[in-house]
C-alpha cells in the first residue's frame, strides 16, 4: 500500500472514531433528557395535562429514550469498528442511518412536545415525518449488516 493510500485509511479510522464518539455522546444526551423530561412528565405535568394529552407526551418520552439507546450502540459500534481494515462502507452506511435517527428523534419526539406542552397542533401533522425518519433510520442499519455480511 503507497503511503498515500495508508494516510488515507488512517484519516478515514480517524474521521469515524470521533463520528462514533460523536453519536455515543448524543445518544447518551438524547437518553439522559428523556429520563429528565419522563420524570418532569410523571410528577410536573400529571395534574397540568389530560390523560390522553399525558400519554402523547410520554409517546415522546419513549421514542427518544428507544432511540437515544440505538444512537449510544450505533457510536460505539462504528468506534470499534473504525479499527478494523475493510469497514469503510458499513461505517458510511451506519453513520447516516445514525443521522436518519437523530432527525427522526428531533422531529418526532419534539413535536409531540410541542404538541402537548404548548397546544400547537401544527407540530403534530409534522410527526410523521419523524416517524418515517426512524423507519429509513432502521432500514439503512438493516441493509448495512445485510450487504457487510455478504461482503465478508
Amino acid at each position: 500500500m503507497s503511503d498515500s493510500r495508508e494516510q488515507d485509511v488512517q484519516n478515514d479510522k480517524e474521521r469515524y472514531e470521533r463520528k462514533g464518539q460523536q453519536l455515543a455522546a448524543i445518544g447518551a444526551f438524547f437518553a439522559g433528557t428523556a429520563v429528565a423530561l419522563g420524570a418532569f412528565g410523571a410528577h410536573g405535568l400529571k395534574k397540568v395535562l389530560s390523560e390522553a394529552a399525558l400519554t402523547v407526551y410520554r409517546t415522546g418520552v419513549e421514542y427518544q429514550m428507544y432511540h437515544g439507546l440505538a444512537l449510544l450502540a450505533l457510536g460505539l459500534g462504528i468506534r470499534v469498528l473504525s479499527s478494523q481494515v475493510g469497514t469503510p462502507t458499513l461505517l458510511k452506511r451506519l453513520n447516516t442511518a445514525a443521522i436518519f435517527l437523530i432527525i427522526g428523534t428531533l422531529i418526532f419526539s419534539g413535536t409531540l412536545y410541542i404538541y402537548t406542552l404548548a397546544g400547537v397542533r401544527l407540530a403534530a401533522m409534522i410527526t410523521p415525518v419523524g416517524g418515517v425518519s426512524f423507519l429509513i433510520g432502521w432500514a439503512l442499519i438493516v441493509i448495512a449488516l445485510i450487504q457487510n455480511r455478504r461482503s465478508s
